[in-house]
């Protein structure tokens, strides 16, 4: 849609006609942009070392999946799912350290909604590329993990706080950082917010 926005301005433009345009369509594109390589959560550098197979290249950024109904479906149901059946509570409440990312069976945080999150998607044939862990700060400015499915009609938000999926823009959160699309183990820089406020993300 903000390809589309863009390239229409530029028409108009040319012929020098006036269009009024959504604003808020306009500054806020679909898909989120890096800004650069940054440092991964320890939390995340830490499962990778469990768990080094979730953690590899994932080859040359294709571009976001084709977002389809039944994919769209499977966002709803997979997220509904893990928020349904896992109950949310620290990871100091759960194993007795301040920060340890896994798959949760009945209880975790955020971030443990998210590996499960992505874990299933990925079996019901979502790639990697497109399932990116995120970080990002809530209004009150505490720090929070989701699932950021990129598709060609938006990033789209899976959150454990949430019933609904959301575009990235309507979330209220400001964004901070995620996976890197062409390699699991890395992280990119997405906006304003300093990833030492986030080293301890909260549920």
């Amino acid at each position: 849609m903000y390809k589309h926005i863009h390239v229409l301005g530029k028409f108009a433009a040319a012929f020098g006609l006036a269009i009024a345009f959504n604003t808020a369509a306009v500054a806020a594109p679909t898909n989120l942009v890096a800004a650069g390589n940054t440092n991964p959560p320890i939390g995340h550098f830490e499962f990778c070392k469990t768990y080094p197979d979730e953690c590899t290249a994932l080859g040359r950024d294709p571009g976001p999946l084709a977002l389809t109904r039944k994919r769209w479906a499977t966002m709803l149901e997979v997220n509904t799912r893990v928020n349904q059946s896992i109950r949310p509570d620290t990871d100091f409440n759960i194993y007795g350290v301040e920060e340890l990312w896994s798959y949760p069976r009945t209880v975790g945080d955020c971030e443990d909604y998210v590996l499960l999150k992505r874990h299933m998607l990925m079996k019901k044939g979502f790639s990697a590329s497109d399932l990116l862990i995120t970080v990002v700060l809530q209004p009150n400015g505490d720090g929070h993990a989701v699932l950021t499915v990129r598709t060609d009609y938006g990033d789209y938000i899976l959150d454990n706080m949430r019933g609904d999926v959301r575009l990235w823009s309507e979330t209220g959160y400001t964004f901070v950082k995620r996976q890197s699309s062409e390699h699991a183990a890395r992280w990119t820089k997405l906006g304003p917010g300093s990833a030492t406020n986030v080293g301890t993300i909260k549920n």
